[in-house]
């Protein structure tokens, strides 16, 4: 899998990457020193360690279906970028779930990008501040 080269592709590579299946090509797309939140509330970070980050993906990967991004915006500055997305994980007319998330990306030495910060549910309008 060929990694993005403007983070503005970076919501379709990694649904083509989940869409796969494969557990290797999923991680490829993430700097697994940054922090994922596969569930509201429960993030797992480089702290957690690689092998939760990999439970993490896992996880998602069991949810069966096609999952598809929609790039709401990509806002880069230089090798930083944040975008927010609209996904979803259907089989046939099946939504399995959808969320609103926000996700940081750096752009890597080789020129791709990675997200180094994936909350998948963080534009979600019921999140509130404790």
């Amino acid at each position: 899998m060929n990694l993005p080269k403007r983070p503005e592709d970076a919501h379709t590579t990694l649904a083509a990457a989940f869409n796969t299946g494969d557990v290797a090509t999923v991680m490829n797309m993430y700097d697994v020193s940054g922090i994922i939140v596969p569930q509201p509330g429960k993030p797992v970070s480089a702290v957690s360690g690689k092998e939760k980050f990999e439970e993490s993906i896992k996880a998602i990967l069991s949810i069966k279906g096609k999952m598809e991004i929609k790039t709401v915006y990509c806002l880069q500055t230089g090798d930083i970028a944040l975008g927010r997305s609209e996904w979803r994980i259907t089989d046939g007319d099946e939504v399995k779930i959808s969320a609103k998330g926000i996700e940081v990306m750096k752009q890597q030495a080789d020129g791709n990008w990675k997200i180094v910060i994936d909350q998948a549910f963080g534009a979600e309008s019921d999140l509130v501040a404790n």
